[in-house]
């Protein structure tokens, strides 16, 4: 029982991390547009 437990518990550590690194971001910029490059070459 105990290493059933432990097995999914490692399964679903591993499908989270997974998950959340193939995940789309969910980073929430805001939308400023272009910004005009004022610098020399």
């Amino acid at each position: 029982m105990i290493v059933s437990q432990t097995l999914k518990s490692l399964v679903q550590y591993l499908a989270e991390g997974f998950a959340r690194i193939f995940s789309p971001s969910k980073d929430r910029y805001p939308v400023i547009g272009v910004q005009p490059f004022e610098g020399d070459i």
